[in-house]
């Protein structure tokens, strides 16, 4: 029997990376695989379908609102939903098929199937044990349910985010469970193709964890564009009808019950890790009270040979958190150093505008007792920005008063995804928020509103 230096468990973001990454240092590897193709959630039903959708409706809402500022005339731009949803399923196919391409390129076996774990080295695919020296679990994570309400997207009435990609028909009314990143974009993709969307939500602000002053700016932005929100609401159930479904709630503020009518319903309450059918408490992996399987510093499970990474473990539920963990894990088991700086992950909304953060808020900066100062800068001082109708919004970059090293920076505003990378660079090199204004950046972009919140944690910006 072939014996392998390292099976994968799983070929989402982090598997598939961290088996592509193996195989460039030489080991001999495998992944397994259950789907029909490659890419876990992230490709076939979460990050990409999800993006393509929201790209899709942000095109309608320009057609709509701004083509004919810009003086292109014409019948407004009507959706054939069947076709937008042939759009995203040709954009996943391209991505899957791509790394099927790049496993044969770099000689990974997939081997297709669901996994379990006999024993250390040791993983059953059907009726065939797998021998390895290394495994490392990337299994990911599925939808967190909901007391009170059951999934069903077959019937496409209550729905987690696997069935809100996928709806028979564009509804006219939906209620979103949970205001995280999920709600939010989903929720604005069905707003933009019609839907009068209600965004329910237990806690008192929406993107919980986000920076306060980003929070509140963001909630009036998605307002103006039509989004309803319900916050400090503690959702009791949902049950379908003949008309779509209801739902059950009470406001914390005074425990009054109250109920909407929606034709879908969307829960999007997180995620949990998903470790199914592996065999953890037989093998007698620990785990955390949570599921997450605890790991070390070098992603090192109690049981000697097996490893974890991704969603499965401890920190956020990224993709790219996971593929950085996937490549340092290989290098680890290659003999090699792997690091991830985990005060250095960016986070995105892929909304419009775009909500984009990387280290600390400004809360959080204060509360470990630093002293801060904060520079800001409005995109409605950016030509750019103006020029494409994406004025509102603004970066805000949290500096050390003492030292002006950059602790973080939350942007609202156009491209806020791309434009935080920026900062990313910087903060791996301890840049100071000087070295950022020091540099010369081109002009027209919206990449200079980076660069003036830079200025405004010195002796202030030019164009505010």
């Amino acid at each position: 029997m072939l014996m392998y230096d390292l099976i994968v468990i799983g070929a989402g973001p982090g598997g598939y990376v961290c088996a592509i990454r193996a195989a460039q240092l030489g080991l001999k590897v495998a992944c397994v695989e259950g789907r029909e193709t490659l890419g876990g959630t992230c490709l076939n039903v979460g990050c990409i379908p999800s993006k393509a959708l929201l790209h899709a409706s942000h095109m309608l809402h320009e057609t709509h609102e701004n083509f004919e500022k810009m003086g292109l005339m014409g019948a407004h731009v009507e959706v054939d939903w069947a076709k937008m949803q042939d759009y995203k399923s040709e954009t996943v196919k391209g991505n899957t098929g791509g790394i099927e391409f790049l496993f044969k390129k770099n000689k990974v076996d997939w081997i297709k199937g669901w996994a379990s774990i006999e024993a250390p080295g040791k993983v059953k695919v059907g009726d065939t044990v797998h021998e390895a020296k290394n495994i490392v679990l990337a299994s990911g994570s599925v939808p967190t349910a909901l007391k009170g309400v059951e999934i069903d997207n077959d019937k496409g009435v209550i729905v987690d985010s696997t069935g809100a990609l996928a709806l028979p028909k564009i509804p006219k009314s939906m209620v979103v469970i949970g205001a995280g990143v999920i709600g939010l974009e989903l929720g604005s993709v069905y707003r933009r193709l019609g839907a009068e969307v209600t965004v329910v939500e237990y806690l008192d602000v929406i993107t919980p964890g986000m920076d306060a002053e980003v929070q509140k700016q963001f909630q009036k932005m998605l307002t103006k564009q039509g989004l309803k929100f319900v916050l400090g609401a503690a959702v009791q159930g949902a049950t379908a009808t003949d008309a779509g479904a209801t739902v059950s709630y009470q406001l914390k503020k005074d425990g009054s019950e109250q109920q909407f009518e929606a034709e879908v319903v969307l829960v999007a309450t997180g995620r949990r890790p998903y470790a199914d059918g592996l065999g953890l408490d037989a093998l007698g992996i620990e785990t955390t009270d949570r599921g997450f399987i605890k790991v070390d510093g070098h992603w090192a499970t109690n049981v000697k040979g097996i490893y974890a990474i991704g969603d499965a473990v401890p920190g956020p539920m990224l993709a790219h958190k996971a593929e950085d963990e996937g490549m340092a894990v290989a290098e680890v088991i290659a003999g090699k150093h792997g690091h991830v700086n985990y005060d250095v992950i960016p986070s995105v909304i892929y909304t419009t505008p775009e909500v984009a953060s990387v280290g600390l808020t400004e809360e959080a900066a204060k509360a470990g007792g630093r002293k801060v100062k904060v520079g800001k800068f409005p995109f409605m001082g950016n030509a750019r920005a103006k020029a494409q109708f994406l004025g509102e919004g603004f970066v805000k970059m949290i500096t050390d008063a003492e030292t002006d090293r950059v602790l973080g920076c939350h942007i609202v505003g156009p491209s806020a995804g791309d434009l935080i990378h920026e900062v990313c660079v910087a903060m791996e090199f301890g840049a100071s928020a000087e070295d950022i204004a020091l540099t010369c950046h081109a002009h027209p972009t919206v990449s200079e509103a980076v660069r003036e919140a830079a200025l405004a944690c010195g002796s202030g910006a030019i164009h505010a």
